[in-house]
Formats: structure tokens, C-alpha cells, sequence
């Protein structure tokens, strides 16, 4: 058994999901950072586990070709940009392989290939966000920085490699003002303090630039002054003073007030516009955005003739990508200011065949399976956890030709997978992209396609019914046919299978296996609203299949 603080040669022999190296010493795990395969190395064990250990390199003694030196004097300390040691053709083969063992590992799925990452040509200062913290260090001097890792210790930050440059100008005035004016910083434990982070904004199109100041109060003391100084900062657009006064370590609050300049920022992706307000969600690196969102566009290879739904669509980026190709588009999302803001960049971009709607995908997708509304093709977004099981089923039970899911998190990427793996979509291409530069995040596109049989996969069979034990019942009408009767009979009303299946349950008809049902009984399902309910008996009574 391998005993802590004490120091072990070995070599490692694979990454983990965040870069780490894997050691076995005697047998035995040990996760050791800053460490690539086949490298070997003096490691001291920091702490042992039941299963495993961790340990820190304290001497390369057999160091691999794909080592280098990071850019950043605050790579050892900060929390951000984990992998900055290896090479970027490293960084990229990595997340492939990422991406490519989580989804045989844990989506059990080994029929795909996964393609080599995309990367940038330049993967330094490609983000278009920051967010600060501030605090005092133990020299009751203040810091902006970012958090050191696996805490929340505040590693103080002069300028950071992978932001805009203008943002080191930003910070640097924050700080200066807040020791001149002697302002109070924000102490998470005594929820004390009222400056709390500072985010920085740029959109890389247009210049301009945007500051929110985030206070544990109503105001700012001096915020004339802040303001006159940020306003020097070339580019400077929008200033705007968030309030958080929540006990929480969400970074924003819900109310801003505009001290200077306009209330959003512009940038644009491609040839869309994008108005963006200091809560909007948009991603950060719009260069690598643009090659994610035309490679999802392609995958689902419209041709002017689909319905689209673009389920998490934030402020419409992939719907307002998708709405130029597409008949429609229909975008969900549950933040409502992001759904005011993708109204809103519709119209700036004169583009009138998408609409949006606020509200939870795992309630708006099945109320809408249910009304009977369909698409071609679903555009999937979800945020790290990745998608509610009823918006799967959802999804499935419209059975839209194709299902093109953009992630985060290949674990849970992978899950998901499985699960449509299992009802019939397949997957295709799997596209890594390096939205996340330096660090070990990377974002994948993957094209689910339904399932469809070849002619030579029927056989032909001849069945006797009398041979079968069959209702008469179950020889009647089709769903579709009632449907039909039920359009044609009620101004045009539509009901889903679903509907038509609880109301034949209702009146003692059998219903085939439906493998859309949810699993558990207990699932929330939408239920037949009473119009509809009458309108399908009748409809049964019709086809005599209910007396």
C-alpha cells in the first residue's frame, strides 16, 4: 500500500477527463497533474484514498515531446487554464479522445467515429466574457483575479491570456478605485461587502465593450467616478451596476441599472446580429461559435422545407442560424429575458419566421408533443446536466428525421446518447470543437438520425387473422385516420397519439406497446383536455370501435 507524502518514481500511462495524468504505483491509482502519458516522474502522494490516491510532480526525469511552457505566469495558480503545459496539437488529440471515451464508456456506443477537434489558429484571447471576483488577500489588500483551483481563494490576476486584452485595462481601474474611495469588497463567509465581481463584456465585431460592477447593495458610493474613468477605455459602450444581494454563489443578480451608455452591446456571428445585455447568455468565443453553429446547420442539411424547434435556444443564436435555411423555427428557453432578447435579435435582423417561448423544455416539449405539433428536425442545447428524460421522450415520440444535439459535457452527452440509441436515433457524425482553449472543456455537435429500414430489411409474411387473437377493435381505425375524423369534424382540431391512446384506455380498448410511454409510471404526461376527449369517443363511435 502506497503511503502519503511519500515520493514515488513512475510513469504515467493515460489523461484523465480534466487533463490529469493516471499513475499506477504497484498496482495502485494515483491522479497526478501537470503529467502527460509515457512521461516519468518523482511523485509525491498529497492523499491516499480507498481506491485511489492523489499526488503533485515534484520531478520529470523522462519528459514527453508534447510538454511545453505555459504562456501564463499564473498558470501553476489559477483555477482556469488546466492544460496550458501540453502542445495545442495535444490539447485538441485530447479532447477527441475525450469525447471518444466517454461515449463508448459511458454511452456504450462503438459503431461511431470521432472526428479531430477544430481548432483556432490563434487560441489565445479568444474570449469574449470575464468574471471576477473581488476580495482582500491576507494583507487586507484587494484582488480581482480568478479562483485558485478546487477553491475559493483568489488568485490575483494583472492580465490573462485567454481574455479580451481590454479587460486587464478594465480591471486594473476597479481596483485602483476601489482602494481609492476605500470601497468595501464582498466576504462570501460573513456575506459582508459590497463589491462582488466584475464582468467585462467585448464584442469582437464591433469594439464595443461592456463593465457590470456586481454590489451586495442599491448603489455604488462614487460611481460618477468609476464611471469617468471606464469610460477612457477605448471602445467602452455600456456600464451597467448589478444588485445581488443574495446569500449565493450565483455571480449575477436579476436587477440592472445602466449607469452610462446603451443598456446592450453588439456583436454578430457570421451574418447575424446579436444585441446582448449584461444577463444575456451568449457564448465566449465567437470565433469557434461561428465554425460550432455551420456545422450544426449542415448536419441537419436543410433545404428550405422544415419545421425546426431549437430546444434551449438562449437569445436565438442557433434558431436565427437555422430560420436562413429553414420554413420555421420555434425556439424554447427558460430564462425569459433570454427570450426577450432573441425576439429582439430576430427583428434587428429582419427575420420573421422564428418565434419564441419561455418556459421549462421538459414542460413546453411534451405540452406541445401532445397539441400534435411536430418537426423535421430538433436542435438540442442543454446545459451541462444535458436533457430531462421527458424531453427525450418528447423528442422521440415527434420523431423528426434528424436530432442535431450540441453539448458541453461529454459525459452526459454520452448518456443522452444512449438513451436515443435506444429509441431508435443513431448517431453519426460526432464533431468536437475547441470553444474552451486551454482548458479541458470542449464542446461536440452530434447528428442523431432516426433509424429507418432499407427495402431489403422486410420480409414478406402472410398472416391469417383467424390464426390471431385480435379484437375486433384493434382491426379498426388507424391513429391517423382518427386524427382525421377528429380535424375534419372539429374546425380543424388537432390530438396527438398520446391523447387517442388514454382515451382508448378510458374505454376499455386494448393499446399496443408504445416504447415513447415513459418508463415510470409515475412520469408527468400531459392529459386529454375534455373537447378533445369528446371529440375522440366520437371518432370511435364512428369507426365502431367504442359503442
Amino acid at each position: 500500500m502506497i503511503e502519503k507524502n511519500k515520493i514515488y518514481t513512475a510513469k504515467c500511462t493515460a489523461l484523465g477527463s480534466e487533463g490529469e495524468g493516471i499513475v499506477k504505483i504497484d498496482g495502485f491509482t494515483v491522479f497526478v497533474e501537470g503529467i502527460f502519458p509515457e512521461e516519468k516522474a518523482e511523485i509525491l502522494i498529497t492523499k491516499v484514498k480507498k481506491n485511489f490516491g492523489y499526488g503533485k510532480v515534484m520531478n520529470i526525469t523522462e519528459k514527453s515531446l508534447d510538454r511545453c511552457v505555459p504562456e501564463c505566469v499564473y498558470a501553476k495558480t489559477c483555477g482556469g487554464c488546466s492544460i496550458q503545459h501540453m502542445s495545442y496539437p495535444m490539447q485538441l488529440k485530447f479532447k477527441q479522445n475525450k469525447v471518444k471515451d466517454c461515449i463508448e464508456r459511458i454511452g456504450g456506443i462503438n459503431y461511431v467515429d470521432v472526428l479531430p477537434t477544430v481548432g483556432m489558429d490563434n487560441p489565445w484571447h479568444y474570449r469574449n466574457k470575464a468574471q471576477y471576483p473581488v476580495g482582500k488577500n491576507k494583507n487586507n489588500e484587494t484582488v480581482l483575479g480568478f479562483y485558485a483551483k478546487r477553491s475559493h481563494r483568489i488568485t490575483d490576476i494583472k492580465s490573462c491570456m485567454i481574455q479580451n486584452e481590454a479587460a486587464d485595462e478594465v480591471i486594473e481601474i476597479v481596483r485602483s478605485f476601489i482602494d481609492e474611495y476605500n470601497i468595501s469588497v464582498y466576504d462570501e463567509e460573513k456575506h459582508k461587502g459590497l463589491v462582488r465581481h466584475v464582468l467585462t463584456r467585448t464584442g469582437f465585431s464591433t469594439g464595443e465593450i461592456m463593465t457590470t460592477i456586481v454590489v451586495n447593495g442599491d448603489k455604488l458610493p462614487h460611481a460618477e467616478e468609476l464611471v469617468k474613468k471606464l469610460m477612457t477605455v477605448k471602445g467602452m459602450a455600456s456600464i451597467v451596476l448589478n444588485i445581488n444581494k443574495s446569500k449565493t454563489n450565483v455571480i449575477l443578480g436579476d436587477k440592472c441599472i445602466t449607469l452610462s451608455g446603451k443598456d446592450t452591446i453588439r456583436d454578430s456571428i457570421g451574418r447575424i446580429m446579436f444585441d446582448i445585455s449584461a444577463l444575456s447568455f451568449y457564448q465566449v468565443n465567437p470565433v469557434q461559435t461561428e465554425k460550432l453553429y455551420k456545422i450544426a446547420v449542415e448536419a441537419a442539411e436543410l433545404t428550405g422545407n422544415e419545421t425546426v424547434f431549437d430546444v434551449y435556444c438562449g437569445i436565438g443564436t442557433i434558431s436565427l442560424f437555422a430560420a436562413q435555411k429553414a420554413k420555421s423555427v420555434y425556439g424554447i428557453e427558460i430564462v425569459p429575458r433570454a427570450i426577450e432578447d432573441a425576439k429582439h435579435n430576430a427583428e434587428i435582423n429582419g427575420i420573421e419566421n422564428a418565434e419564441f417561448e419561455a418556459g421549462k423544455a421538459e414542460d413546453i416539449l411534451p405540452r406541445i408533443y401532445a397539441e400534435g405539433k411536430r418537426a423535421d428536425v430538433i436542435f438540442l442545447d442543454p446545459p451541462r446536466k444535458g436533457c430531462e428524460m421527458s424531453v427525450i421522450d418528447a423528442v422521440c415520440g415527434m420523431q423528426p428525421e434528424k436530432v442535431v444535439y450540441v453539448s458541453c459535457d461529454p459525459a452526459t452527452l454520452a448518456r443522452d446518447m444512449k438513451l436515443f440509441d435506444e429509441r431508435g436515433y443513431k448517431a453519426g457524425m460526432v464533431q468536437p470543437v475547441d470553444q474552451f482553449c486551454q482548458t479541458g472543456h470542449v464542446e461536440t455537435v452530434v447528428l442523431l438520425s432516426q433509424l429507418k429500414q432499407k427495402p431489403d430489411d422486410y420480409i414478406n409474411v402472410t398472416i391469417e387473422l383467424d390464426d390471431m387473437d385480435i379484437t375486433s377493435a384493434e382491426t379498426k381505425a388507424t391513429y391517423d385516420e382518427i386524427k382525421k375524423y377528429v380535424a375534419e369534424h372539429n374546425a380543424g382540431m388537432k390530438v396527438s397519439n398520446l391523447y387517442i391512446s388514454q382515451v382508448k384506455r378510458k374505454c376499455g380498448i386494448e393499446v399496443g406497446k408504445n416504447y415513447n410511454l415513459p418508463k415510470n409510471e409515475d412520469s408527468r404526461q400531459p392529459q386529454c383536455p375534455e373537447d378533445k376527449e369528446s371529440a375522440i369517443v366520437e371518432a370511435l363511435k364512428h369507426f365502431k370501435m367504442n359503442s
